[in-house]
C-alpha cells in the first residue's frame, strides 16, 4: 500500500471515528466506511462487499439505555484494512468478517477511555461557561470531537504499519479448518444479525414483503438494481393503497382515534 494510500485510509478512521457520535454523514456505517476505504486503496470491490456484510451486522446493533453498542467504525475500518493488505480478494471476507467482530468488542474498550476523558473536558467547559467564555467551550467542542476520531485513526495506523507480508503470512499459515470455520462464522453472524432486524420490523403486514423479496432474490437473472426497484415500487404501492384505506376508513367511522389496526401504517402515518 502506498504512502498516499496510507494517509487517506486514516484520513477516512478519522472521519468514522467522529461520525459514530456525530451521526450526520454516516462515515461510521460499514457499508459506507469499508466502501471508502476499498475506493482510496484501490480494491473498490472488496470493499463494498465486506462493507454490505458487515452492514447486515450492525443492523441489529443498537444503543438501547446504558448498553452500548459494539463499534461498528472501528471493526468496518480494521478489518478493511486487514482483508485489503492480506491479499485474499474475495477469499479473505469470511475471515475478515469474523476479526471484526473482535474489533467490535475490543472498541467498547476505547470508547469507554475516550468518553471518560470527556467527562473531564465537560467540566473544563462549564467552567468556562460561568465565565462567558464562549471560543473556549467551541475549542473544547472541537477538540472532543476529535478525540473521537483519534479513536479510530490511531488504531487504523498501527495496522498500516504492520507489514502486508507479515499479515499475509499470518492468513495463509492458518489451517483450512480454521479459515473454513472463521468463512462460516461470519455467515452465520450475518444471518443473525438479519433476523434481529426482522425480529424488530416483522408484523403481519410485513411479511408477504419478506415473503415476495426471498422468492424475487431467488431469481438469478434479476441484478440488485432490478430487486431495488422492485422494492420501491412495492413500497409506493402499500403507501398509496393504505393512505386510501386510511381515507375510507375515516369517512365511514365517527371517530375511533388514529388506530387503523395498521401497526405498519400507523407507523408510517405518524412518522
Amino acid at each position: 500500500m502506498s504512502a498516499i494510500s496510507m494517509i487517506l485510509v486514516v484520513v477516512v478512521a478519522f472521519f468514522a471515528g467522529m461520525e459514530g457520535i456525530l451521526d450526520e454523514f454516516e462515515f461510521h456505517q460499514p457499508l459506507v466506511a469499508c466502501t471508502l476505504i476499498g475506493l482510496v486503496t484501490g480494491h473498490l470491490v472488496l470493499g463494498v462487499m465486506l462493507g454490505g456484510s458487515l452492514q447486515m451486522i450492525a443492523l441489529g446493533w443498537a444503543n438501547i439505555g446504558a448498553a452500548v453498542a459494539p463499534d461498528a467504525a472501528l471493526a468496518s475500518v480494521g478489518s478493511a484494512i486487514i482483508l485489503i493488505e492480506g491479499g485474499q480478494g474475495t477469499k479473505g471476507i469470511g475471515s475478515a468478517i469474523a476479526v471484526a467482530v473482535t474489533l467490535a468488542v475490543a472498541g467498547l474498550f476505547l470508547t469507554m477511555i475516550v468518553r471518560t476523558i470527556t467527562t473531564f473536558i465537560v467540566h473544563i467547559m462549564d467552567h468556562a461557561a460561568e465565565e462567558g467564555k464562549s471560543r473556549i467551550i467551541d475549542m473544547w467542542q472541537v477538540i472532543a470531537i476529535c478525540l473521537q476520531g483519534l479513536r479510530i485513526a490511531i488504531p487504523s495506523a498501527l495496522l498500516l504499519v504492520i507489514p502486508s507480508s507479515e499479515v499475509r503470512a499470518v492468513l495463509n499459515a492458518m489451517p483450512s479448518w480454521l479459515s473454513d470455520g472463521m468463512t462460516i462464522g461470519g455467515g452465520m453472524v450475518v444471518a443473525v444479525g438479519y433476523a434481529m432486524v426482522i425480529n424488530m420490523m416483522a408484523s403481519r403486514e410485513v411479511w408477504p414483503f419478506f415473503v415476495i423479496g426471498f422468492v424475487i432474490a431467488s431469481i438469478t437473472d434479476l441484478t440488485l438494481i432490478a430487486i431495488g426497484a422492485l422494492g420501491v415500487s412495492l413500497a409506493l404501492m402499500y403507501l398509496a393503497l393504505d393512505k386510501g384505506g386510511s381515507n375510507g376508513n375515516s369517512s365511514g367511522n365517527s371517530g375511533g382515534g388514529n388506530n387503523t389496526g395498521d401497526p405498519l401504517g400507523d407507523i408510517l402515518d405518524a412518522y
